[in-house]
């Protein structure tokens, strides 16, 4: 396959979701909800290859482009399933899902009620045996030792973003939750900058 052909076929997919797609993650009889879609640069693959891909994202104006995006790219689809919404309210009835993506999304958290309560939210839409994927900023390593603690688990990074950060206890939460990792989370420094956390989950309970 050529690069043009690649590049229409993925679009600007997240390098950690392709790896779950290589990998033979998701399947074409799965739900699929991406919390905080903004313009729908993960959701192209799935509508070039057919799979019922949903969406939600507070910014209007970016849901109006990933409607017409999809669309585009699959005249038959259902424009509804790209909703304005938030995801500590997700429009969507309990354990309708399969499976829910989330990428660089949660870390805009406004403290830790509001990330836990858009967790629980992910956790609600999920069906049993449901898998989810999220990538955000994390504390693992030492980059908070070069961050500001702003308080509620916010901190302003070295890159001068302010963020939530998920730190080690946070992992204990989600499987109190009822999260069970598939793969052991991982993560990247990316030098003086910021830390993004990589996590797979099967809802268990």
């Amino acid at each position: 396959m050529e690069i043009d052909e690649l590049n229409r076929l993925l679009g600007n997919v997240d390098n950690y979701l392709l790896d779950q797609l290589l990998k033979g993650r998701f399947t074409k009889d799965m739900k699929i909800l991406d919390v905080g879609c903004g313009e729908g640069r993960n959701a192209i693959y799935f509508l070039q290859k057919n799979y019922p891909i949903f969406g939600i994202d507070p910014n209007e104006v970016a849901i109006q482009y990933c409607r017409y995006l999809a669309k585009s790219i699959q005249p038959e689809t259902d424009i509804h399933r790209f909703q304005v919404g938030d995801g500590a309210a997700i429009p969507f009835h309990a354990a309708a899902f399969d499976a829910v993506i989330s990428s660089a999304v949660l870390h805009f958290a406004e403290g830790h009620a509001h990330f836990w309560k858009m967790i629980s939210e992910i956790h609600r839409v999920l069906k049993p045996g449901g898998i989810f994927w999220m990538r955000m900023c994390t504390g693992f390593g030492n980059i908070l030792e070069e961050s500001q603690d702003l308080g509620e688990g916010r901190y302003a990074l070295p890159d001068g973003s302010e963020r939530y950060v998920l730190l080690p206890e946070g992992l204990q939460q989600l499987e109190k939750m009822g999260f069970q990792f598939l793969e052991a989370p991982k993560t990247v420094l990316v030098y003086g900058q910021r830390e993004m956390g990589v996590f797979l989950m099967e809802k268990k309970f």
